[in-house]
This record gives C-alpha cells, sequence and structure tokens, in this order.
C-alpha cells in the first residue's frame, strides 16, 4: 500500500469522527427547558351537582263538572286571576230520552196517586167529623195524603234536574262551573260545543280548567343514584330558568323520593325543592330549569390546582415534584381529598411553602425550517 493511499484512508477516518462529533455536539445543544413552579393554598371547595327538571306550581286544581252535558258558554280565558267561586263556564243540559221519559212518567204516576188518595182522604175527613171512624183511622188516611203529596214533590225535582240540571232555578246551580280556589287560569282544555261528563266510578271526568297559585312555585327535577345519598332534606338549591338569563333563584330541598325509576340504564330519584319567587319576575308553569346543589364543601383547607398531579403507572396513587434547587426537583407522594374538577384538597405530602412544578411545559425547536412545539 503506498503512502498515498494510506494517508487518505486516515483522512477519511479523521473526517468521519469530526462529523460525528459534530452530529453529537448538534443533537446535544437544545436548550434546557426552564420549569416554572406555584404553590398550594389556602381556600374553599365545593363539590357540586346538576339536577335537571323543571319550575312547577305546588299545587294545580283541576275544575270539572258536577253534570255531564255540553259546554253552552265560557266566560274566562286561559291566565285570567280569579277567585273562589268565580264563574268559569255552563253546561248546557242533554238529557237521556229514555232517563227523561222514566222521570216524567213518575211525576204523572204521583199526580194520579195523590188525586186518587186526596178524594179518599175528603170521603174519609167527613166521615170522621160525624163521628163514624175513630182518629186512629184519620190520622193513617192523612199520612197517606202527605206521603202523596212529597212523592209528587220529589218526582217534579228529579224531573227538573234530569232536564235542567237544577231543580228550583238555584244559584249555585250543578250547571255553573265556578273556581274552585283562588289562583290563575294555566290550560282551558275545552271550548263551547264540547261535551263533558262528571266524574263517577269509572270516569275521571271531563277538566274544564286548571287553576294553581303563581306565586307558589317548587322545583322538580332527577338526580343519579350516585349523588342521591348525600342529599338531606332542607339543603339550599339555586335554581336557574332557561327562560330568564343571568337570573338565580334560590330554594330548599323538600322532597326525595324513596324510589328510584330506571332512565337510559340509570336509576334516578326524584326530588323537589320549594323556590323563592320574587315578584319582580314572572315565572310561568312548565319553565325548564337546573338546580345547582352543593353536595360537600370545605373552607379554609390546604388546595392547589388539580393539574399539577401526576399519577404513578403502576399504583395510580398521585404525586407532585417539588423544586428542591435551581431546576431540581424530587417526587414527593401527596394524599388528596374532595375535588371540585379545577381545585383539589391537599391531606399531605406538600405544605404552602412548596414550590411545585409546573407540567407540560413546552418549547419551540426548529425543524425543517418550521417552528413546532416539542412537550417534555
Amino acid at each position: 500500500m503506498n503512502k498515498f493511499v494510506k494517508y487518505g484512508i486516515i483522512g477519511v477516518g479523521v473526517l468521519g469522527l469530526l462529523w460525528a462529533a459534530a452530529f453529537f455536539v448538534k443533537s446535544n445543544s437544545k436548550s434546557s427547558i426552564n420549569y416554572e413552579t406555584t404553590q398550594a393554598f389556602i381556600g374553599t371547595i365545593e363539590k357540586k351537582t346538576v339536577a335537571t327538571g323543571k319550575v312547577v306550581p305546588e299545587d294545580e286544581v283541576e275544575i270539572k263538572p258536577q253534570i255531564s252535558g255540553i259546554i253552552d258558554e265560557i266566560y274566562l280565558e286561559e291566565g285570567a286571576k280569579v277567585n273562589a267561586g268565580d264563574l268559569i263556564a255552563r253546561v248546557k243540559v242533554v238529557p237521556n230520552e229514555q232517563t227523561l221519559n222514566s222521570a216524567q212518567g213518575r211525576v204523572k204516576n204521583s199526580t194520579i196517586s195523590l188525586a186518587n188518595i186526596t178524594i179518599e182522604y175528603n170521603r174519609n175527613k167527613e166521615l170522621y167529623e160525624k163521628g163514624v171512624i175513630s182518629s186512629q183511622d184519620f190520622n193513617a188516611q192523612q199520612l197517606r195524603l202527605d206521603q202523596a203529596t212529597l212523592e209528587l214533590e220529589n218526582a217534579k225535582a228529579d224531573y227538573e234536574i234530569i232536564k235542567l240540571g237544577s231543580a228550583g232555578g238555584s244559584s249555585t246551580a250543578n250547571t255553573n262551573v265556578r273556581a274552585l280556589v283562588s289562583g290563575t287560569i294555566l290550560e282551558i282544555p275545552v271550548k263551547e260545543g264540547d261535551q263533558v261528563i262528571l266524574a263517577n266510578t269509572f270516569n275521571a271526568g271531563t277538566t274544564i280548567a286548571t287553576i294553581a297559585d303563581l306565586s307558589i312555585m317548587i322545583f322538580e327535577g332527577k338526580v343519579d343514584e350516585g349523588e342521591v345519598g348525600k342529599l338531606e332534606v332542607g339543603m339550599p338549591l339555586e335554581i336557574s330558568l332557561g327562560a330568564i338569563e343571568d337570573k338565580t333563584f334560590e330554594a330548599s330541598l323538600k322532597f326525595i323520593a324513596p324510589k328510584g325509576v330506571e332512565e337510559a340504564g340509570t336509576v334516578q330519584f326524584k326530588i323537589e325543592g320549594d323556590v323563592k319567587v320574587e315578584d319582580d319576575f314572572l315565572i310561568r308553569a312548565g319553565y325548564s330549569a337546573n338546580a345547582s346543589l352543593i353536595l360537600e364543601r370545605k373552607e379554609d383547607i390546604l388546595v392547589m390546582s388539580e393539574a399539577l398531579l401526576q399519577f404513578d403507572r403502576d399504583t395510580d396513587k398521585p404525586f407532585v415534584e417539588v423544586s428542591v434547587g435551581d431546576q431540581e426537583f424530587e417526587r414527593r407522594d401527596v394524599e388528596i381529598g374532595i375535588s371540585d374538577g379545577i381545585n383539589v384538597e391537599v391531606l399531605s405530602g406538600v405544605t404552602k411553602e412548596d414550590n411545585i412544578k409546573i407540567w407540560n411545559k413546552t418549547e419551540p425547536i426548529k425543524k425543517g425550517g418550521d417552528t413546532e412545539e416539542e412537550e417534555a
């Protein structure tokens, strides 16, 4: 091998070493990431849940007719305020032909019977005055006359009720449909000409109007079975209505259903709360609403941002890294308590004086002429 070849091989080797050294230096010359730190602090954590539902009147009264017939006239409209006893509508009686005919026949029979007994009574009265019959026989005849007279009156009254809906033209006739309570008419589901029936053993009857007091409202909603065990009667609620923006109403929990209902694979429990209605706002029955409930609240406790936590891949236990020098950190296992999704309670592991490493810091690096973000 001549010396030129030898020197060439040595030169190539030297250039290779220089290139490798340059590549190593370049690949390790990225600037180090400077992590910022923060500290735990004393604060308050509230664990909340939201129940969806609606706002409805506490009591709704359905007004039903006292007799079957046809709506002859409606005097009020939905939304009108009424007092107990106000006339809402009038029902026109449409009697059953067979029943009417039977009642009319009873009147005729009672009339004939009374006429016959009257003739007999007058004859016995003359005999009694002449001393032919005893007073006992005459009193028995008087009793028969009184009974026949009463029977005719009852037959006539029944006939009027079947035909007209009332007897004697009373002002409180069964044909008049009146408000039973004071409040606001929420709904009138019938119109003039509709046929209505009274409540009986086999039918609930036709609802002519629904009345409620809109100043006494309640929230009706449902909560999941995982949270119902943390609720107690008397807990405060914060009600927000979809129809009234930027306004919340105070309420208190008054009822928790003892039995749940399965919906979409989960068990839901009904809850109710008394809503404090303000005079400046009109709350209509059926407004959709959300109720915010505070399940747990702790004040003056040590808390930190939940974003500072990391979890061990093997044990799933939380830990943080605490500064022990300039950009030097050590691992600290921590015990945590309740969380509101942003901050978490610190039970042990760190103090409010410790500087805790903020994770997920990035720095810009150049690659192929473009700037990208590399996660540490």
